[in-house]
């Protein structure tokens, strides 16, 4: 390994309070962990795992307001959307403590070129992502929580800022191809820049050609093949993120093709990219939610039935 790759992995005591209690590999373990349990219906385990960690961590943090947030989507309950608000801000403290000193918008990508690629830490390239990650999460939440112009706004601002913070990331990640790309925490880092990008790319390329030209002023671009190119790398990396490239292309694949008239679907892609999780997670409720779609879109009604017969019986 490489000096440049010691140098990316390098955290000392002073520079991260937290080093001698989690470090950053071993946060992305347990997180990876956390996620094999949400996938197999274990959701409170999983919760459990990363709460005592959540303010921390950023990683734990992530993981902990993610589930929080997911949990919010689907009951709209005010209790959940409130907790899950309150979670994310907390998350966003988190990360911002692993950040760039006095990093704002825009900097870290200037920051890049002027100094070596290795001389950045670990922590600031990974809390830019996680940071990033939850705005996004905010910004949901945002329109979720108050349906007004104001809110509307508010959510805009933060879906901005994150997409420009993945531009920096993929600039970083442009810059140090071939330096540190051996190291585990760079492939981690890699595909987080990958699912962040691609699924920009593929949401922005939906739209309007008009809306598209209106929103390329303010910095915003979408180039679908692009985006489904990169979510296709992440998707057979080995990354805590590769799933939710995954999920991102099933999505696109089994719904937002048909509902927006965009084409047919690929079948045969999607039936590729979930086959894997279908062994690994066999009662996976969101495994077999889009199992069941795929079937569904194929006709096969009778597939349908019996996997439901099947989960009621496992239950």
């Amino acid at each position: 390994m490489g000096k440049s790759a010691v140098k990316l992995n390098s955290c000392t005591a002073e520079d991260c309070d937290w080093a001698s209690k989690m470090d950053l590999l071993t946060s992305i373990e347990e997180c990876n962990i956390a996620l094999n349990l949400l996938l197999n219906n274990k959701f409170s385990e999983a919760l459990d795992l990363l709460k005592p960690w959540s303010k921390d961590s950023m990683y734990h943090a992530l993981g902990y307001s993610s589930i929080l947030v997911m949990q919010a989507a689907m009951t709209f309950e005010h209790n959940d959307i409130q907790t899950a608000m309150t979670t994310i801000k907390e998350a966003l403290h988190t990360c911002q403590r692993f950040r760039k000193r006095n990093s704002v918008v825009g900097s870290l990508s200037s920051l890049v070129s002027k100094q070596s690629t290795d001389s950045l830490k670990a922590e600031e390239m990974h809390a830019e992502l996680c940071y990033a990650e939850c705005l996004l999460q905010k910004a949901a939440l945002t329109f979720v929580q108050d349906e007004n112009m104001i809110s509307f706004i508010k959510g805009g601002i933060k879906i901005r800022t994150s997409y420009q913070i993945y531009k920096d990331c993929q600039h970083v990640l442009n810059t140090s191809q071939g330096v540190c790309g051996d190291t585990e925490v760079y492939k981690q880092f890699e595909g987080g820049v990958r699912v962040g990008i691609g699924s920009f790319n593929l949401m922005l390329s939906l739209l309007p050609a008009r809306i598209l030209r209106l929103l390329e002023f303010i910095g915003f671009s979408g180039n679908r093949e692009f985006g489904l190119a990169q979510l296709r790398d992440g998707a057979v990396g080995h990354s805590l993120r590769a799933i939710l490239c995954v999920l991102t292309l099933l999505l696109y694949h089994t719904y937002v093709c048909l509902i927006l008239g965009t084409g047919e679907g690929n079948l045969v892609e999607a039936e590729a990219l979930l086959e894997p999780y279908l062994h690994k997670f066999p009662k996976g409720s969101i495994i077999l939610f889009y199992s069941a779609r795929i079937a569904v879109l194929r006709g096969h009604f009778e597939k349908v039935c019996l996997g439901n017969t099947g989960a009621r019986l496992s239950r």
